[in-house]
């Protein structure tokens, strides 16, 4: 069989599939990317490059859509050589919303195309106005709905699609969810499983906790307001001046990856730190981690804090979870699909901080109850998300999508 996948990053979603089919005999396996860095054996990776970039003057409804069909040119031409290489795919699988996905269909109509469907904006009744005093003027009510523009594109031309939660599928107008199954990516719970007495040591950091019995933790892409950070950070620092032996690790980058960058120039990172006191003595900012000191600081976890409004759940919630972290977290639609409240984890209100301090201890004070949350954590990822499981349903997925396309 032959396979195409796309997406701007790599290997992105598809790393693990990737390995599975290509290591499979008689695969072949390509991937359309931007990205030039990174390499998976038995993967031919064809890298796309924008013509330009998005127009100044483009209107601002709009912009979201010109980087699109931007990415769908780029990913098409390069498509192309492929194709006069006698390289033609028996199913493209790609990352819907990115744009380079767009004109697939175009170039192999006989192939069929399943759609990766992360996310549809809506702007009102998700993610876009979800603090109490968030309100949308015209303009961002507009913008928000024309984001959906390429996606609509790809949900109308792909066979199937398929979404990681039910959640997020949710989110999808009901004439075509039909066409997209829930399937997640799938959290190796054989890496990422609980270790006995760890402790925490980055050398590189100048991080040593090893003596240290109260860690809280937090890990996101960016630290902004879509995944808690600011409401995290007044609440750690109620924790922290109640408990002078507590310490933080912060994992993540001073950047917004969703929402809209501070007020002011400044970052949410310093913001919060004018804002709230601090002993810097036991708050530790780490950055971006590679995977092995990334699972350090969840097997040296005391409690996880996990925070985000209605998106897009994050991996490193399961992940977490799978280590066996008693995680806090906030009571929204993505979490609550995992984490029932006091059986696998803890729930608090997205916006309560001193209710989040207050779970937050409530889970340092009671080792054995975190401990027999914690097993539950572990347990909830082994059954609903493990990685053989998952594999083994995408896999499934695919074929059939081929075997039925060639009826």
């Amino acid at each position: 069989m032959r396979f195409l996948f796309i997406h701007p990053n790599f290997p992105a979603q598809f790393a693990n599939m990737l390995i599975a089919l290509s290591q499979a005999p008689g695969n072949q396996v390509a991937f359309l990317t931007t990205r030039t860095d990174g390499e998976i054996p038995g993967v031919h990776k064809v890298i796309y490059q924008l013509s330009r970039e998005v127009a100044k003057e483009t209107h601002q409804y709009v912009r979201n859509l010109e980087e699109a069909v931007l990415h769908g040119q780029a990913a098409y031409r390069a498509a192309v050589e492929l194709k006069n290489k006698g390289f033609v795919p028996d199913l493209v699988v790609g990352h819907s919303g990115w744009g380079p996905t767009m004109y697939m269909k175009d170039l192999f109509p006989d192939t069929p195309f399943i759609g990766y469907f992360e996310w549809f904006y809506h702007a009102h009744g998700s993610d876009a106005e979800f603090g109490p005093d968030e309100k949308l003027n015209p303009d961002a009510e507009c913008r928000i709905r024309s984001k959906n523009a390429p996606i609509l594109i790809d949900l109308y031309s792909c066979d199937r699609g398929y979404s990681p939660t039910y959640w997020q599928h949710s989110q999808f107008p009901a004439e075509y969810a039909r066409k997209i199954q829930v399937i997640h990516d799938g959290i190796n719970t054989e890496v990422y499983q609980p270790k006995k007495d760890a402790a925490l040591m980055l050398a590189d950091k100048q991080i040593d906790l090893s003596g240290v019995d109260e860690v809280i933790t937090y890990v996101a892409r960016g630290m902004e307001p879509y995944r808690g950070f600011p409401q995290f950070m007044e609440s750690l620092s109620l924790v922290m001046a109640r408990r002078p032996r507590c310490h933080a690790v912060i994992v993540g980058e001073d950047r917004v990856a969703y929402g809209s960058p501070a007020p002011g120039g400044k970052s949410f990172k310093e913001l919060t730190l004018e804002r709230f006191p601090f002993d810097p003595a036991r708050l530790h900012f780490t950055g971006h981690l590679p995977r092995s000191q990334y699972l350090q600081v969840l097997q040296a976890s005391t409690v996880h804090v996990y925070l985000t409004r209605p998106f897009v759940l994050s991996w490193s919630m399961l992940e977490a979870m799978s280590c066996g972290c008693l995680l806090v977290a906030s009571d929204t639609q993505p979490v609550r699909e995992v984490i029932n409240d006091g059986v696998n984890g803890l729930l608090v209100d997205f916006f309560r901080t001193a209710q989040i301090a207050d779970r937050i201890e409530e889970a340092l004070d009671d080792p054995r109850r975190r401990a027999a949350i914690g097993v539950r954590a572990r347990e909830s990822i082994r059954d609903r998300y493990e990685l053989k499981s998952m594999l083994a349903r995408q896999a499934q997925f695919f074929s059939a999508t081929i075997q039925e396309y060639k009826k």
